[in-house]
């Protein structure tokens, strides 16, 4: 079995990026027809995110903004519950489509954290574009509009997702070898 170490953990290959690409594909067509003619604001939420949101900006075909804001709620391999804003909101939302752009849902709690800011922010419309979603370790209920895949509880790392900040440069998503 092929495994790879990121720090002190082993993983074992979960979804390779040939996967990946194809569920991405799928999604920003999904978009398209959906927003055609709407120009949507995509708010990407950093650092996971980032290789998810620039494969799925390459395949979206309509006039689009991009912006970023970036969150944290993980320590080692274990969400605190706690969601701190390291960086903002820079753009205006109010009258537009906005498009949020997450790597995984798991317990929702970001999701319910970034939806309950602009909430008061006058958007058109919000919807929630997530590569992964654990269904099973979900706490609060999020209407993913876009989604890649659903997957299982387990601590993954790779194409975006790391663990203690090292891994996001695979090209493959990997999950933690017990």
């Amino acid at each position: 079995m092929e495994t790879i170490q990121v720090k002190d953990k082993l993983f074992v290959p979960f979804l390779r990026e040939e996967e990946i690409q194809k569920e991405i594909r799928r999604v920003a067509s999904e978009i398209n027809r959906d927003y055609e003619g709407k120009e949507p604001l995509f708010l990407c939420i950093l650092n996971g995110s980032f290789m998810f949101a620039s494969d799925l900006l390459k395949n979206v075909t309509i006039p689009c903004n991009v912006s970023f804001v970036k969150l944290a709620s993980y320590q080692g391999t274990d969400t605190t519950g706690n969601v701190k804003e390291l960086m903002g909101l820079q753009d205006s939302v109010e009258g537009r489509h906005v498009i949020i752009v997450e790597d995984i849902v798991d317990t929702g709690y970001t999701m319910r954290d970034i939806l309950g800011s602009l909430s008061d922010k006058n958007a058109a419309s919000v919807a929630v574009c997530a590569l992964l979603c654990k269904p099973d370790k979900l706490k609060v209920d999020i209407n993913l509009k876009y989604l890649a895949m659903n997957i299982p509880n387990g601590f993954i790392v790779g194409y975006g997702l790391d663990y203690d900040g090292f891994g996001r440069n695979l090209r493959d998503i990997y999950k933690i070898l017990k």
